[in-house]
């Protein structure tokens, strides 16, 4: 069984080799961070639970630990309600923008020796500029709402942005 996989991978085109190594490598990239980020998420809700002297997450799965996949799944199965004059498929479109922009993020930076998805001299400007524009998904959604009020809430995210990449900018200058 074994060689024939072996056999069939080497019957492959180098490029569809590529293809398939460079994708799994994503997916599975992909899929330790949000497993990362769902078990950091249950871990600061404990924290905040202990500040408040509550008990916190704790109904789903031993010690709540699915409680963030339980969170998710009902995200994911939850009615999309859009308004009634707003523009359908850039206001469906701004939270995967942002989204987008977050993931793609983490392509250059790299989490072991030699293990980073994409290698490229100025990565630390790829970082700056792509973390930059996922304020972008949340002024879209504000503008795709058609009205002002959330348009200007949105737009007041700009500036709460800025100050935060700045001083990160600043900070990796001096240690670099």
């Amino acid at each position: 069984m074994f060689q024939f996989l072996v056999d069939w991978w080497n019957a492959l085109p180098f490029g569809v080799q590529w293809t398939i190594a460079t994708t799994s490598q994503i997916l599975a990239f992909m899929i330790v961070l949000l497993l990362s980020l769902a078990f950091l998420l249950l871990m600061d809700r404990k924290v905040w639970a202990a500040v408040q002297l509550r008990k916190g997450p704790n109904t789903v799965g031993a010690f709540g630990l699915l409680q963030s996949f339980a969170d998710f799944l009902k995200f994911v199965l939850k009615e999309i309600v859009v308004p009634a004059g707003a523009d359908r498929p850039l206001f469906l479109l701004a939270p995967l923008l942002t989204f987008v922009f977050a993931f793609i993020t983490w392509a250059v930076i790299p989490v072991a020796p030699g293990w980073v998805i994409s290698d490229i001299n100025v990565g630390i400007l790829y970082v700056f500029a792509i973390s930059s524009l996922g304020v972008y998904g949340i002024i879209i959604g504000g503008w795709a709402s058609n009205s002002k009020y959330p348009f200007l809430g949105s737009l007041g995210q700009r500036p709460r942005w800025c100050p935060t990449r700045s001083l990160s900018a600043l900070c990796w200058s001096r240690c670099c």
